[in-house]
């Protein structure tokens, strides 16, 4: 029994490290990207693109295993991929119109708002004092490092708003599609990307990119769409949207919602460091100090819930559930790890 637990404790660790590196970097990316492919609704639909493509050929090669589309798997996810298009869309247009640091700290803002939602829509235990004391640790220790960046506009605020309503809702609910749907940790990844996909198309013409795509078309190369930096940039971001699809589905089956979260958040001092090497406009000593109480917030979290974690008849039926849907694979997660760090590299 203790083997087996300790498989499990390496195996969620793994998934754990693998979504916060995905998350660092690609926050680092997808502003390199839209900096230099201002095409916010193109960019998410080639990295949809990319992922439901991958998917599909690695699974026709037998690389890896996903459940196959029906219409009536999808009618019941559409809300869900509705809800996860809408982050993904704020969050690409947050990063365009503010700095990474920005996004930080309204990214910070949703473990506490994910904990009281689980709490009162998944009927989840309440957290403990301790537990809210982290999660508002982290808040007030990214609120003062952000505080140093004076470059806020009303745009910015008005998409980081938007972005902090949209994944607080898409980390709760997209929990309970994990929990209750019933396809595996592909099987979502397919479904989520190719009905994002589908669903890409009307954003364009409500927004009216459609407009500014032709026009940089019709310039004969004096656009951004063709610029091989461009094409770089959101070949990476396609790339690392694909990694994070995987880790961020199967993180979420391992572990709570508010534990989901809390690791993006704690886990973005490499997106930070990386910020502060790039771009000019990044927090004084003063808001890396109050970076560290976020991190310093994030383990306490950790230490606060370790008596929850460790005892769940819950997660056990999951991970069963899980292993379950992959059984004709021979260790089909062995081998959907191999498929990822070979040929790739939060998706």
């Amino acid at each position: 029994m203790s083997a087996i637990r300790s498989k499990q404790y390496y195996a969620t660790s793994s998934l754990v490290v693998g979504y916060a590196l995905c998350s660092s970097l690609l926050a680092v990316i997808n502003k390199f990207a839209i900096t230099n492919f201002n095409y916010p609704g193109l960019l998410t639909a080639l990295q949809y693109l990319t992922s439901t493509l991958g998917v599909w050929i690695l699974g026709k090669f037998g690389f890896l295993h996903h459940d196959p589309f029906t219409f009536e798997n999808a009618k019941k996810f559409l809300p869900a991929a509705f809800v996860f298009y809408l982050a993904i869309f704020t969050n690409t247009n947050l990063l365009r119109h503010a700095n990474v640091d920005t996004f930080i700290v309204f990214r910070s803002c949703t473990p506490l708002l994910v904990a009281v939602a689980d709490t009162a829509f998944r009927k989840q235990p309440c957290p403990s004092k301790l537990t809210y004391l982290a999660l508002v640790v982290i808040l007030g220790g990214a609120c003062g490092y952000v505080a140093t960046d004076s470059g806020f506009t009303l745009t910015a605020y008005s998409w980081a708003w938007a972005y902090l309503v949209t994944i607080t809702t898409e980390m709760v609910y997209i929990k309970h599609m994990v929990t209750n749907l019933g396809l595996n940790t592909w099987g979502f990844v397919f479904y989520n990307n190719l009905l994002s996909l589908m669903m890409a198309p009307l954003f364009w013409i409500i927004t009216g990119e459609y407009v500014d795509v032709f026009i940089a078309m019709g310039s004969n190369g004096k656009g951004n769409l063709f610029h091989p930096v461009a094409f770089v940039a959101v070949a990476l971001s396609c790339v690392f949207g694909l990694l994070i699809s995987f880790f961020g589905f199967a993180a979420r089956k391992a572990i709570s919602a508010t534990a989901f979260t809390v690791t993006g958040v704690v886990n973005k001092f490499l997106t930070v460091a990386i910020n502060v090497l790039i771009w000019d406009k990044h927090a004084s000593p003063f808001g890396i100090g109050c970076l560290l109480l976020t991190i310093a917030g994030g383990v306490f979290y950790q230490q606060s819930v370790t008596g929850v974690t460790s005892a769940p008849p819950q997660r056990d039926s999951a991970v069963s559930k899980q292993d379950n849907g992959n059984d004709h694979d021979n260790y089909g997660d062995s081998d959907e790890e191999k498929g990822m760090s070979g040929t790739f590299s939060s998706r």
